[in-house]
């Protein structure tokens, strides 16, 4: 098992060292020859010391760099070396179903999420809590991508209500009393922050008028679930829906980034409001799949996929429910959501 060498560029006393001479880095690598390892945790908190780095892979060889990070925008806007063509980009998702095997709860999940600091805590929720907290505090204040916290804090409150629908930037910007330019930057910060993401409407070869505008989810499904506000007028299915939604959207993300690297994820939407929620499409695989709260298997949830056939008939159609029969209702099969979640290895 080779020895490897860990820097953690949060912690005080190495990130004075490291931000104020980066090539202390050559100096830590000529001095430990034995070492094949290195890894540097918060990359973006010192984007400085990838040019180093970039040096030591053209000089040394045999040795591998590890770099992670929660964070891409400081590093896209410091304009330093970013080792283009010399390094692999991969990206870390939350726990999924099949990573968990029998610790994975359905009911679990949309409770508190998959996060992995946070998934098999005593007190997940008061974990859950001290996350965005101090996620807020250390990388959006720290380093000041917003001038004012309270208006974001705002926002994340406001975009949460749009988790799984289109984003009305417009009317987010009413509510929180800022400016739509203002809230398009706080979407920009979000995205680079790892902390949401959005889906493109599928359009390739398109037979109907379709809709602009992108779907919006947070990453991860208990990080909603915290930042949603709630309250007595707030129904736990105005809550399930959206939570169960973007669980399956994570998955999916996660199993393309894992294993179908050549796969696209989007959603599909007309502008008369017929919908499907995610398709996956590549070079090998194309599947429409609905996503349905409900134990019970309505004609009226089917109506998206089976006009997506119409106008794609070589498509997989996918129906998940809460129910516990996997059923084929003409060419579309209907499966339990935990049952999918956990098949997609």
């Amino acid at each position: 098992m080779p020895i490897a060498q860990y820097l953690d560029f949060l912690d005080p006393e190495t990130f004075r060292q490291y931000k104020s001479r980066p090539e202390i880095l050559r100096e830590l690598v000529d001095g430990n020859p034995i070492t094949k390892i290195f890894v540097l945790d918060e990359i973006q908190k010192i984007p400085e010391v990838l040019s180093v780095i970039h040096s030591l892979i053209e000089e040394k060889k045999g040795i591998q760099f590890i770099l992670t990070g929660s964070s891409a925008r400081k590093l896209k806007q410091s304009g330093v070396d970013l080792l283009a063509g010399r390094a692999l980009y991969f990206k870390m998702h939350p726990f999924t179903a099949s990573e968990l095997g029998e610790a994975f709860s359905l009911e679990k999940a949309l409770d508190i999420g998959l996060l992995p600091l946070v998934y098999f805590k005593d007190d997940p929720r008061e974990v859950l809590r001290a996350y965005l907290g101090l996620y807020i505090k250390e990388e959006i204040l720290a380093e000041g991508l917003v001038r004012n916290i309270g208006s974001f804090s705002r926002f994340l409150e406001a975009a949460s209500f749009s988790h799984g629908s289109i984003l009305n930037t417009s009317n987010i910007a009413r509510e929180c009393g800022v400016e739509r330019k203002t809230v398009e930057g706080y979407l920009s910060v979000l995205e680079d922050l790892l902390l949401s993401f959005t889906l493109p409407v599928f359009s390739k070869k398109a037979k109907r008028e379709l809709v602009a505008h992108r779907k919006f989810y947070f990453f991860d499904a208990g990080v909603f679930s915290q930042i949603r506000p709630k309250g007595p007028l707030d129904s736990p299915q105005d809550m399930y829906g959206p939570l169960l939604e973007g669980l399956v959207a994570q998955h999916l993300r996660a199993f393309i980034d894992a294993v179908k690297k050549d796969c696209s994820l989007s959603y599909w939407r007309t502008r008369s409001g017929v919908e499907v929620d995610f398709i996956l499409y590549g070079e090998n695989t194309f599947k429409a799949i609905e996503v349905k709260n409900s134990a019970k298997i309505n004609d009226a949830d089917l109506r998206g996929l089976k006009s997506f056939q119409e106008d794609y008939p070589m498509c997989e159609t996918i129906f998940l429910y809460r129910g516990k029969e996997r059923l084929k209702k003409g060419e579309i099969l209907c499966m339990p959501v935990e049952e999918f979640l956990r098949e997609l290895k």
